[in-house]
């Protein structure tokens, strides 16, 4: 069978990967991919602009599908999800596994989520939202800090701003609402309440009615190490997250995952795909919503594929008839992935830059290295001959398997230490939580 993967991150490095294990498949497409996808055995990168919101972009996806008997889309980033590429799949007949327009409005506007889970009484932190800066200005000087701002609409990860202070809270209100530092993603800002406790990122597969818990993990979405610095994408996660034990995974299911479900079902757009649940753990043990995303994580999709033993195309093929099993296969030893990320991220990013280290591709099946943004510098050399260069923020996710968080933070390091290139940066605390945990 043939497959499109789309998108051109670590997470479809990782998606396209496990799909090309499965000794059914033939060739997976990703589009557009990145360096790492081009040289990885069975896939082949293809031109096109999945990401658009314009109807002859999606036409291209499905007019590429019907002549190379693509059998399976998976979409990896949000983009095409909110714009509707699921629909435009499903009605030229093509199986595509991802959440209609419709669902993805959960990540795609922080207000229709936050809406969401109050009439779905899903908890999540108290909030109110602003267009107009001197309003959510004033909102602000009442609540106290610390406290959360976010841009409304899609912003790369990088739209929320968690303020410590009064001043901080007023400038990022003033980049968002009057200096449009987000553009339409930033024209309607949501105020949070802080939340205090530890975070996780529980993902499912959804077929609209099942529900199949992914392996827990957690990711680090400060820029320093210690957790400091701005919000990014993410520097790096781990698998499994010790926080959440099977009383927060049983909380989890019962007042998060599943009233989502029930209540996309009752508005008559079944949720099919992938969820990620971003939570905030109390003392207690409670969850509370930070933020829906309709896709797999990035950077927890690497670690989380490195564990599953069973097959991804499998899995999506049950999805898609709504018949999802209730539980996977999984390795029992942790992963853990460290991002290496560009020159100036998250504010700027460099491309460009020649990357050297990198291992051989399959030269050590218990650490793997995920592309993101890399590219090629000389194209139209043999694969051989190709020269891997940086090709924007997040360039690299070095994810190792080992017997403990310990273990797979010093294996992903030794690689990653030995990778390099102009403006490199990563953090070596990668996974300290759970390593906190197993020191006692």
């Amino acid at each position: 069978m043939n497959i499109l993967v789309i998108g051109s991150g670590g997470r479809e490095h990782a998606l396209a990967w496990q799909c090309a294990k499965d000794s059914n498949v033939k060739t997976v497409y990703v589009a557009p991919g990145n360096a790492g996808t081009a040289l990885e055995p069975k896939c082949q990168n293809v031109v096109l602009k999945p990401s658009s919101s314009e109807v002859g972009e999606h036409s291209a996806v499905i007019d590429f599908c019907q002549n190379n008997a693509i059998d399976m889309v998976i979409v990896g980033p949000e983009a095409p999800l909110v714009t509707g590429i699921i629909d435009a799949c499903r009605n030229a007949g093509i199986k595509a596994w991802g959440p209609t327009a419709y669902c993805s409005q959960l990540e795609g506007s922080k207000t229709f989520a936050k809406e969401f889970m109050a009439q779905n009484n899903i908890p999540t932190a108290a909030y109110q939202g602003f267009t107009d800066a001197p309003a959510a200005k004033a909102y602000v000087d009442e609540q106290g800090a610390p406290i959360v701002i976010k841009a409304d609409g899609l912003a790369a990860g990088k739209g929320v701003i968690v303020a410590e202070n009064i001043e901080q809270a007023h400038a990022a209100i003033d980049d968002m609402l009057a200096d449009n530092k987000f553009g339409d993603a930033g024209s309607r800002v949501v105020i949070e309440q802080f939340l205090k406790g530890e975070e996780a990122s529980f993902i499912c597969m959804i077929d609209g009615e099942n529900i199949l818990p992914m392996a827990t993990s957690q990711d680090h979405k400060r820029a320093f190490e210690g957790d400091l610095g701005p919000n990014t994408g993410g520097m790096g996660a781990y698998s499994p997250a010790p926080v959440v034990t099977q009383d927060v995974n049983d909380k989890v299911i019962e007042k998060v995952i599943q009233p989502v479900v029930d209540a996309m079902k009752e508005a008559g757009h079944p949720y099919t795909g992938f969820l990620y649940a971003g939570l905030m753990i109390d003392e207690a043990g409670d969850p509370y919503v930070i933020e829906f995303n309709c896709r797999f994580g990035d950077p927890e999709t690497q670690p989380i594929l490195m564990r599953l033993q069973s097959s991804m195309v499998d899995l999506v093929e049950q999805g898609l008839k709504g018949q999802l099993p209730t539980e996977a296969k999984w390795d029992s030893r942790p992963a853990l992935g460290i991002v290496v990320a560009s020159k100036g991220y998250p504010e700027t990013s460099s491309k460009g830059d020649a990357i050297s280290g990198l291992p051989e591709l399959e030269a050590d099946t218990a650490v793997k290295v995920f592309h993101a943004g890399t590219a090629f510098a000389n194209d139209d050399a043999v694969d051989s001959e190709k020269e891997v260069v940086t090709n924007g923020g997040r360039v690299l996710c070095i994810t190792a398997l080992a017997d403990s968080i310990s273990d797979a933070q010093q294996a992903a390091l030794a690689v990653t230490g030995a990778i390099s290139f102009d403006g490199a940066q990563y953090r070596r605390d990668i996974g300290h939580h759970a390593i906190a945990r197993e020191n006692g």
